[in-house]
């Protein structure tokens, strides 16, 4: 189900996308759409999956697209939400990485309730609103229940004014809180310790972050700054990295690439017990490399505010890629190959972007071993797949 969509076919063979519907089940759909491949959403469901439930939250139930796979069971025996995701990321990687057998396995399991800490609201008549499914229609918010409770109070108490968009971020561990307003703060309403800033005044200069706790360590974000939604699935890549990294971080001495790096989290997490080694961070953000200078002063690691396709990387032992949703792309993969680094590990949220990322490196001489998907975002269609690359002929 890429997208949250399930594939279906007419009787002449002609595909249709169809929202709302589970693998497996008989449904009435109206077709929405009609341009090149159809579109459709569930009018009525004639034969349910055994995997369907009633949604949890009410807002799903009004159409908030906030989650988009409510409807599929997240721990059936049957196969619910994971395993969906897993089939998901094996098929990916099948067509689109040429990987003929690929070897996909779940990671650390994540609690899938109250545990969101940031989260980007649009404004209806003062209140927090997400927007229905392919749609610009809203849905207020009571309460949002894959919300750590410091944020959800926010959502629940929050008054926005005539705000168009509101970044809601909480540190879990320190219980710093922080909302970004687009395009100005003003009759903003919100619990005192909450850090309120608009957008105009971070184009003026001003700044402001929170701080969260993840692998021992203290983290600074700043407002405009990428950090993971959930601390406990930082942690969880952090972990999966550290595995994957295997014998070859256990060396004495080497060099770490941490690219598209965000505010330092693996660089910083991978090398603190690690004095004699040395790291690149590479982040084109320069919010996120303000904060990443910070979070790492205590270690031997070069920051830089670049984009991957531009840096001038060294010879290294370990890369560490995260890029954004559109993957690698054939420069950034040339450009990381080139280091000649006996791993190279993945992280990407995108099945399809893991797949096309897999069949780059495979070109520049890697060999893709393992792809741990963790399930940072349940109840939505966004998957996470952390993917190890050995040099070919490296041990």
């Amino acid at each position: 189900m890429p997208g949250g969509v399930t594939l279906a076919r007419r009787e002449d063979g002609r595909v249709v996308l169809v929202d709302d519907a589970l693998p497996g089940e008989t449904v009435e759909v109206e077709l929405t759409s009609r341009r090149g491949t159809e579109h459709g959403t569930v009018v009525r469901v004639v034969e349910p999956s055994p995997v369907r439930v009633e949604p949890r939250c009410p807002h799903a139930r009004e159409g908030c697209g906030g989650c988009d796979l409510a409807a599929l069971d997240h721990s059936s025996e049957l196969g619910g939400q994971l395993e969906a995701k897993l089939d998901l990321v094996r098929d990916a990687l099948r067509r689109t990485g040429k990987w003929a057998e690929p070897n996909v396995v779940a990671g650390p399991a994540l609690d899938p309730w109250g545990f969101r800490t940031s989260l980007r609201v649009a404004v209806e008549d003062g209140h927090a609103a997400l927007r229905q499914r392919r749609s610009q229609d809203l849905v207020a918010l009571d309460h949002c229940l894959v919300a750590h409770p410091l944020l959800d109070e926010l959502v629940h108490e929050g008054r926005f004014g005539d705000a168009e968009e509101v970044v809601l971020r909480v540190g879990a561990a320190t219980g710093e809180r922080l909302a970004l307003v687009t395009p100005r703060a003003a009759g903003v309403s919100l619990p005192g310790d909450v850090r309120v800033i608009g957008a105009d005044e971070l184009a003026a200069g001003k700044r402001a972050w929170i701080h969260e706790e993840v692998a021992g360590r203290r983290w600074r974000i700043s407002a405009e700054s990428f950090f993971q939604t959930r601390p406990d699935g930082a942690a969880a890549l952090v972990d999966t990295v550290r595995d994957l990294a295997g014998r070859v971080l256990n060396r004495d001495t080497g060099i770490l690439i941490d690219a598209y790096g965000g505010v330092g989290l693996f660089a910083g997490a991978l090398l603190a017990d690690r004095p004699q080694w040395k790291g690149l961070v590479a982040e084109h953000a320069p919010s996120s490399t303000a904060d990443a200078r910070v979070n790492l002063a205590d270690l031997d690691v070069k920051v830089v505010t670049t984009t991957v396709e531009r840096l001038r990387a060294p010879r290294a032992d370990i890369v560490v890629a995260d890029p954004s949703r559109e993957g690698l792309g054939k420069r950034a993969a040339d450009v990381l190959s080139g280091t000649g680094a006996a791993r190279l590990i993945l992280v990407s949220c995108d099945p399809a972007a893991a797949g096309r990322d897999v069949a780059l490196l495979t070109g520049f001489g890697y060999r893709a071993k393992v792809s741990v998907v963790v399930d940072l975002f349940p109840h939505t269609h966004h998957t996470e797949v952390v993917t190890s690359f050995h040099l070919e002929d490296s041990p």
